[in-house]
């Protein structure tokens, strides 16, 4: 599509295309044929199910009218070449569904996790939905510094893999760590953080709100021998009380990572009053950071900024920013 055509707001006959969002349009879509984003076989594997669906004349997902069968496709490799591939159907038409991951397990032999769920729902968020398995585990592994983590299809991990060790390990020296502290992992995810602080730590207590990513983060540390981590589920805002920091240890280092929208204000609070001498706080959303940091400012000083391109050609970058407590 050129610009022109965008800009013009004409309604585009043919829907059937299998790519990115157009900027600002929730509902059309660019049918890309090349994305030097990612690493093969994702885009052979992309066109493979475009170009069957086109062939087998199956539907392709209409946002704005509610209607069709292909709504998402995930893929998900590592350095070491494990692939996990999910299809999302917004409907559930067995044979059709059935017949194309048959495709791709004959045409990809490769794919390590082949996986898809039904998601009827308004959004796109998947965390609520059942993930089934076709063919394979339901499970990828990620090494990142000789430490391995399983990755399933509702884990939250970065899409860079290369430069999230570079991520984690910018974490590791601002939390300045010297196996004596206690340090709270915030929006932990599967634990990735966590486990990477933990060789250095005393103890490391992560928390996050999806179960399913909380067991795959105690997985992690038994797959790698690490005990001197434990991890809960649950709402942070409701999990990190006082009672709570007494009982688990009160923390010396916090670090937090959450989702673009920020943190909560209620964590914000419990930050605070946590008496940590250290916060790092890694955020997607420099702005909701900022925000945050804002409120920080309150019983915190930022001594170090430092962003990491984690999403090449893009605006988009990851920022780490370590805040020390003032004195008082």
């Amino acid at each position: 599509l050129s610009q022109k055509q965008i800009d013009s707001g004409e309604d585009f006959g043919d829907r059937n295309g299998l790519g990115f969002h157009i900027p600002g349009m929730f509902d059309k879509v660019v049918d890309l044929e090349e994305c030097h984003l990612q690493a093969e076989p994702s885009e052979s594997i992309r066109r493979a199910v475009r170009d069957y669906a086109r062939k087998a004349g199956l539907t392709f997902y209409d946002l704005r009218n509610k209607g069709g069968l292909l709504r998402n496709l995930i893929i998900r490799n590592t350095p070491s070449g494990q692939i996990m591939v999910i299809l999302v159907f917004y409907k559930q038409e067995k044979k059709a569904i059935k017949a194309l991951l048959g495709h791709l397990k004959k045409s990809f032999p490769a794919i390590s996790s082949l996986m898809y769920c039904i998601n009827s729902k308004a959004n796109d968020s998947l965390f609520d939905q059942d993930f089934i398995l076709y063919s394979g585990r339901d499970y990828i592994i990620e090494d990142v510094e000789g430490l391995k983590f399983r990755i399933g299809p509702k884990s939250f991990f970065q899409t860079n893999t290369l430069q999230a060790v570079e991520l984690y390990r910018k974490v590791r020296e601002f939390a300045g760590l010297t196996g004596k502290e206690t340090v709270y992992d915030l929006y932990t995810g599967t634990g990735t953080i966590a486990l990477f602080l933990a060789g250095t730590a005393a103890r490391v207590i992560g928390i996050e709100y999806i179960d399913e990513a909380i067991r795959d983060a105690r997985v992690n540390a038994n797959i790698n021998g690490i005990k001197n981590t434990s991890f809960f589920a649950g709402d942070i805002k409701d999990i990190l009380t006082r009672d709570f920091l007494e009982k688990e240890g009160l923390p010396d280092v916090i670090v937090t990572d959450p989702p673009r929208a920020g943190m909560h204000g209620n964590v914000v609070k419990a930050l605070l009053s946590s008496g940590a001498g250290r916060i790092v706080y890694v955020s997607c959303n420099p702005a909701t950071q900022a925000r945050d940091l804002t409120l920080l400012g309150e019983k915190y000083e930022v001594l170090a900024v430092q962003p990491v391109d984690m999403f090449p050609h893009t605006y988009h970058v990851e920022n780490i920013v370590l805040l020390d407590r003032l004195p008082g």
